[in-house]
């Protein structure tokens, strides 16, 4: 099959890794090895006109600017490509390729700007080049709308036209079937291309599924130098050149393609790791944006089930057009579920009334002042109530979770280990198999500060003062510091603390209690940021 090509697409995707700061010498390095490893195209990086020339990145203002970092090496035997993202560049900065040393352009578009970005694309043929389109999310086009794509293309008369799996989202049967609709429309001429993301890990395998099975038309096929590039990251151009070499008589260089990646792609891997993560996976399982999965992890407050609950819920259309105020809205909506909770409220209230109450949070003064603890408990044998963890130095009664993400975490000693301790919990957590004692509604409970609005020691001093209990005692609130390591007795706690806003946090809290203490009345036992002047 002589008409079969590897594009390798390094210093292209690979820069969503890095910002496309490869460095001056290790861009030169790669390209140079690529081209001695008999790389059929090679693509260099992006022309963004919004971004300065640098040197050191892969990523350029304008074709003038991609010429003087390959102007003085020796004429490649890859077809050499860049990559416009339709929008980014104006036909202005495209200087004609009989004066650029670039062979091809591929061009990038989401299917609802399909009409300019086609209209943009015949400006840029007139200019000489070998055109590349370059669909993105394939998956968001149904049959009948990819062959009116296809229509209008095949009036444009491309070089090629690649499938884009941009996040990762489809198995072999998934990518074959939008291969034989192009393979059935495009006119024969035309490469057929597939770039592949590893979401599902399945990028390698969709390559060798494509290059199995199609046959009757040239086929380019796109990697990577160690998969680097954007989320899950990409198929490894190693390995398609490993495969095409032993099945279809190829001449890669494989050393060539190693030590480009052992010199100048390892230590891009060690700055920033890339490839499969949980995050891309369940972005893929939902055929969505990873972003809206970002940002619900962001949250720190949902399970893994309330994220996919969550995804549900986004509309169609959506889906791929990350909408940053939209998830904002379903997380709020999801978590604000109206709940009633008059009956469990008066139950909490004649079973809370007349007896002390001590708080407990995961603090490390429980251990460093565990004595000061143990002795307010002996005196005074308050109803122990463990804040978003569980602890079994204490004689706790009863667990608050305000986090689903806690009470998935401590879901088993919760159950199993400490069956007698009562659960009670706010209304955004969903309920397994195993029964919640005491389920209370959570937007009446959270407070209109973003940086503690749902903070777990705010929300059950507001059901406490919901419940009239007008004294509580707390132990093991210390407050946050920047040095992560210090802020939880137990490593096995700590996972949920963010960095930003420290001080800002700690002050809120304070704040929060002091403006409540008309209503309920703070004693700690222990040494905390919170109750300092208070």
């Amino acid at each position: 099959m002589n008409d079969l090509f590897l594009m390798d697409c390094t210093l292209r995707d690979g820069g969503y890794v890095n910002d496309w700061k490869f460095g001056a010498g290790s861009i030169k390095s790669i390209f140079s090895r690529l081209d001695k490893a008999n790389m059929d195209m090679i693509e260099v990086g992006f022309i963004d006109d919004r971004r300065p020339y640098d040197p050191d990145r892969s990523i350029y203002p304008d074709t003038k600017s991609i010429d003087p970092v390959f102007k003085n090496m020796q004429k490649p035997h890859a077809l050499v490509c860049a990559m416009i993202d339709f929008g980014t560049c104006n036909i202005e900065n495209i200087s004609p390729a009989s004066e650029s040393v670039i062979d091809g352009i591929r061009i990038i578009f989401k299917k609802h700007r399909q009409d300019e970005a086609l209209a943009f694309i015949r400006q840029v043929k007139e200019k000489g080049y070998k055109i590349f389109i370059n669909p993105v999310s394939v998956t968001s086009f149904s049959d009948e709308e990819l062959i009116s794509l296809i229509t209008k293309i095949n009036e444009i008369d491309p070089y090629a036209v690649t499938i884009v799996d941009t996040y990762g989202l489809m198995h072999s049967r998934e990518v074959l079937h939008y291969c034989n609709v192009m393979d059935t429309y495009l006119n024969k001429g035309i490469i057929l291309g597939y770039h592949a993301h590893n979401n599902f890990q399945l990028a390698y395998s969709n390559v060798i599924a494509v290059v199995d099975n199609i046959k009757n038309r040239p086929l380019a096929v796109d990697g990577t130098l160690f998969g680097i590039g954007k989320s899950a990251g990409n198929a490894c151009t190693e390995l398609i050149a490993m495969y095409l070499n032993e099945f279809y008589r190829k001449n890669y260089d494989i050393n060539q393609i190693q030590e480009a990646i052992d010199i100048d792609i390892t230590k891009e891997f060690k700055k920033q790791e890339w490839g499969y993560r949980p995050l891309f996976y369940i972005s893929a399982l939902h055929d969505c944006h990873p972003d809206y999965v970002t940002q619900f992890l962001d949250k720190k407050t949902l399970s893994v089930k309330q994220i996919n609950e969550l995804l549900k819920r986004i509309p169609q259309e959506k889906k791929l057009l990350y909408d940053k105020n939209l998830a904002e809205t379903l997380y709020e909506e999801y978590q604000n579920r109206e709940f009633d909770d008059r009956k469990i409220l008066a139950e909490l209230k004649k079973i809370f009334a007349d007896s002390p109450i001590l708080l407990l949070g995961p603090g490390k003064s429980i251990v460093s002042e565990k004595a000061k603890i143990d002795d307010y408990i002996q005196k005074k044998q308050p109803i122990l109530i463990s804040v978003n963890f569980l602890n079994d130095e204490f004689p706790i009664d009863y667990v608050f979770m305000g986090n689903a993400k806690r009470y998935s975490q401590f879901f088993s000693r919760i159950y199993i280990e400490n069956s007698k301790v009562k659960l009670i919990c706010t209304s955004n957590i969903t309920e397994t198999k195993e029964k919640i004692d005491y389920k209370v509604a959570y937007a009446p409970l959270v407070t209109d500060v973003d940086c503690i609005h749902d903070n777990p020691l705010v929300l059950l001093l507001n059901l406490l003062i919901k419940l009239d209990i007008k004294n509580v005692a707390i132990a093991g609130f210390d407050g946050y510091i920047p040095d992560n390591s210090k802020n939880y007795y137990s490593d096995y706690t700590f996972f949920l603390f963010c960095q930003e806003n420290v001080l800002l946090r700690n002050e809120a809290i304070k704040n929060f209690i002091r403006s409540k203490k008309d209503k309920i009345s703070l004693f700690s036992i222990t040494e905390s940021l919170y109750t300092e002047g208070t």
